[in-house]
């Protein structure tokens, strides 16, 4: 893990409102660290939130690139006339 800022746990309970106004400024995360070891997180929930897209993301990437290992895929003609055949239908 490399983060850029990290402070321990005591800085956090004595500066609780310095730390959340810095990560929501900066979007850094801050690691808090409890005996030396870092054991939480701090980081703004936009942040937070694009990280999860993104391995929401990562996560489609992978079962599509699975699929195709494993043959599960249709050819873009076979796709095209599957539409052609709903649009019909409606």
């Amino acid at each position: 893990m490399n983060f850029s800022n990290i402070q321990p746990i005591s800085y956090l309970k004595t500066n609780t409102s310095d730390v959340v106004k810095q990560v929501l400024e900066t979007h850094d995360p801050v690691a808090i660290t409890v005996n030396g070891r870092v054991q939480a997180v701090v980081q703004d929930p936009v942040s937070y939130q694009k990280t999860q897209d993104q391995l929401a993301m990562l996560r489609i990437l992978a079962l599509g690139r699975k699929q195709i290992e494993e043959g599960k895929v249709i050819d873009h003609d076979d796709v095209v006339a599957l539409l052609e055949a709903e649009d019909n239908e409606s």
